[in-house]
């Protein structure tokens, strides 16, 4: 997959330009980031694409020397599996958050 970046967002979009796969992210310290919402097309739902966004978010994070908290339940969860191997990306504050994922108009 071809990620994009964008202040805010990492996302993979098919050759016509819709949107595939999408994690967005609020900062919430200099270095620290929130996980607030994990989007998969319906199409390629139940292919694993929800798990290629979050390695592609813990590479950038690893690669940015950023941690990240969770509000977004898949993140929340997936982190929580992986506490042992993705413990140099997961904030100190990652428990104390809420888990309330966005969802806006267009997902």
């Amino acid at each position: 997959m071809d990620w994009k970046y964008k202040d805010g967002a990492i996302y993979y979009t098919n050759d016509a330009g819709e949107l595939m796969a999408e994690a967005t992210y609020a900062k919430t310290k200099d270095d620290e980031i929130d996980i607030n919402h994990v989007y998969v097309n319906p199409v390629l739902r139940g292919e694993g694409v929800a798990g290629k966004v979050m390695e592609e978010v813990s590479a950038f994070l690893r690669r940015e020397g950023w941690k990240a908290t969770a509000s977004c339940s898949y993140a929340n969860n997936w982190l929580k599996k992986r506490k042992e191997t993705h413990a140099d990306i997961i904030s100190d504050d990652f428990d104390s958050g809420d888990i309330a994922c966005r969802i806006d108009g267009k997902h």
